[in-house]
């Protein structure tokens, strides 16, 4: 077995993590300590620094004009409740997608039964992708919030949210985007696209530690987005109720202020290395991939099949194999870790008709990825794959 791990899991979190990011949690535990938006003596005021500098660059990342659009929350999985759950309102209609995580689908169930919300799923093509006109056809009168994936982690298909903005801003609708597999490696400017609401974690493509999570609002739309927690800001303090200003409004309680250390570092890092120069990595990546797959006889891609409009998720089947088999096959004898199943997306799956085999063998790359790693994991496919057909 080789010593190193060749890491392909960095769809569920990026690793490693840039040193930067690392070094910046070290020094808040160690040197500061303190929590944010309490006190004012000199560590409370760095976190309070902390903070705002993680606002400022996660605004500045996405093209938002006021960095108090930005909130965080504990995880993707935590803003993408608060964008659904705050803004549906009983008996509303919710268009979302077959491509969508169970981060939207489960709080959309969950309204279905509490709250008689209904919800349409617009389908996708055979390599994933959404159309445009397909969600215009589900808009209805009382359609309230359309919910899309900006790209899907299992085929990695990016989706057109420029057009579906422009579709449901013309319809009157809110326009929600989970950019969790996209975020720090795609662009997107929600100074151009037509979004109201853009949730993420920064453990993903932002390439920060585990436990945060950060939700773009467009302005006027906290008007409408009620909070799902209440608590202490550290601001009207005098007031039992909570406050309606930005960012309090949906940020009681202390921040994990481990977590925003590294994504500041982490967004320092993307600023620097430049959102466009990692996705052309990632694009290189992909193209090699995909290039020495097509070879293997027996192996299926699940989704596009070139590097258009595709992230680096990349979705596989070997004749033979159950996806769960396949991945401990490659731990066990390469060190290559990935993740098979069906990646918390179920209808994505079923669209797919990977569902009875047990999903997918999901690949996914990361900034750190290297073209010699890919070349090696595509050695250990072959040689997978001829066992199976023996």
């Amino acid at each position: 077995m080789p010593d190193h791990r060749i890491y392909l899991d960095n769809a569920a979190t990026s690793w490693p993590k840039p040193e930067a990011v690392y070094a910046a949690v070290d020094r808040y535990q160690r040197e500061i300590g303190a929590p944010n938006g309490r006190s004012g003596y000199r560590e409370a005021v760095e976190a309070n620094r902390i903070v705002e500098r993680a606002r400022q660059g996660i605004a500045e990342l996405i093209g938002a004009d006021d960095p108090t659009q930005i909130v965080f929350g504990s995880n993707g999985t935590d803003v993408l409740n608060l964008a659904i759950r705050g803004i549906v309102r009983p008996g509303d209609h919710v268009v979302t997608t077959v491509c969508d995580h169970n981060s939207v689908l489960r709080p959309l169930r969950a309204l279905g039964e509490q709250a008689g919300v209904e919800v349409s799923y617009v389908p996708c093509d055979g390599a994933g992708f959404v159309s445009p006109d397909d969600v215009r056809v589900a808009l209805r009168p009382d359609t309230r919030l359309v919910a899309v994936i900006h790209a899907s982690n299992v085929t990695g298909a990016i989706q057109p949210i420029e057009q579906i903005g422009r579709i449901v801003r013309e319809h009157g609708a809110l326009f929600l985007v989970d950019a969790a597999q996209s975020l720090g490696h795609v662009p997107l400017d929600v100074s151009r696209f037509e979004v109201d609401l853009v949730a993420a974690p920064g453990h993903k493509g932002l390439l920060g530690p585990l436990g945060t999570g950060v939700l773009y609002i467009r302005p006027g739309v906290e008007r409408q987005l009620e909070p799902l927690r209440y608590g202490g800001t550290g601001t009207r303090s005098d007031e039992d109720r909570q406050p309606d200003e930005l960012p309090d409004k949906y940020e009681p309680g202390n921040h994990n202020l481990l977590g925003l250390a590294g994504l500041v570092a982490a967004c320092e890092f993307l600023a620097r290395t430049s959102i466009e120069a990692i996705q052309a990595h990632h694009i290189a990546l992909t193209a090699r991939l995909l290039e020495r797959l097509q070879e293997l006889d027996g192996l299926t891609v699940h989704g596009p099949r070139s590097t258009a409009h595709r992230t680096s998720v990349v979705s596989i089947t070997i004749d033979g194999y159950d996806p769960q088999e396949l991945a401990a096959v490659l731990e066990s004898l390469h060190r290559i870790q990935c993740r098979a199943g069906l990646h918390c997306a179920p209808r994505m799956h079923a669209a797919l008709g990977t569902t009875a085999g047990g999903g997918t063998l999901r690949l996914s790359p990361g900034y750190a990825t290297t073209l010699d790693k890919i070349d090696l994991v595509a050695a250990a496919l072959e040689e997978v794959a001829s066992v199976s057909l023996k």
